[in-house]
């Protein structure tokens, strides 16, 4: 058994995301993406369906071409395919996503970073 805080060591990268996986079971993959308020306006378009919930801190982004504004504790459903930009983030935000994919997923590279 492994017990964690999604708040611990939670300092922001100085530019950019820290994506941290959780969790990967089969087809899913919950991680901590921990942002800096420098971010890279990039669009993402997924293959995988993404939950994702604020948990601390306040975000603008675009999604399908519609301005969506988070505050801690807002969650957003982002079905696969959807293009969406982090267009604005609060310093320190804390975001808990969680990933289907179609078919089971290999993490073996955690910590990824996406820096500006």
């Amino acid at each position: 058994m492994h017990v964690g805080n999604l708040f611990d060591k939670a300092a922001p990268p100085s530019d950019g995301e820290r994506f941290e996986p959780l969790l990967a079971l089969q087809n899913l993959v919950i991680e901590r993406i921990v942002s800096s308020s420098k971010v890279a306006q990039s669009e993402y378009v997924q293959s995988q369906h993404e939950w994702v919930a604020l948990l601390q801190g306040s975000a603008q982004l675009v999604v399908a071409g519609e301005t969506v504004t988070l505050r801690s504790g807002d969650y957003l459903f982002l079905p696969a395919g959807t293009p969406h930009t982090v267009q604005s983030v609060s310093e320190g935000a804390v975001w808990l996503a969680i990933h289907l994919h179609e078919q089971a997923t290999d993490i073996s590279s955690p910590g990824r970073t996406s820096e500006a």
